[in-house]
């Protein structure tokens, strides 16, 4: 379905309004949903279609998979969670899963950035080069 430029502006502006200090608010967002679902303004469809995609990607921007070869100790998730608040700000979501096929090093993405630090992505570079 193409959507107007009008119906982006305005899916735009809903989710500046569930915005607060930066940060989505589940809350608000419900509620904005609501409100336009009761109005029913013209081409309402497609401005909720749009939100909902732009809601997807905020909560993507938002989340940060972590992967190891083996299960981080707490003081190293701390340090890690830590320096990825420093790079992306507060407000992450954090998941940790050890990868045993990484063999060593960490593989970090957070949203559409991948930080990877591991054995494997290492040797998979080293084999592209040749």
């Amino acid at each position: 379905m193409k959507i107007s430029k009008q119906a982006r502006r305005e899916a735009k502006e809903l989710l500046r309004s569930c915005l607060v200090n930066g940060l989505l608010d589940e809350n608000r967002a419900r509620q904005a949903v609501r409100i336009v679902i009761e109005k029913k303004p013209r081409g309402y469809l497609a401005v909720l279609s749009h939100f909902q995609r732009l809601l997807k990607l905020d909560l993507d921007r938002r989340s940060a998979r972590v992967e190891s070869a083996l299960p981080l100790a707490p003081a190293m998730q701390a340090g890690v969670q830590a320096n990825l608040e420093k790079l992306h700000g507060a407000g992450l979501n954090f998941v940790f899963h050890p990868n045993p096929a990484l063999i060593g090093g960490l593989r970090i993405q957070v949203g559409s950035d991948v930080y990877d630090g591991s054995i494997q992505g290492r040797l998979a570079a080293l084999e592209q080069s040749f």
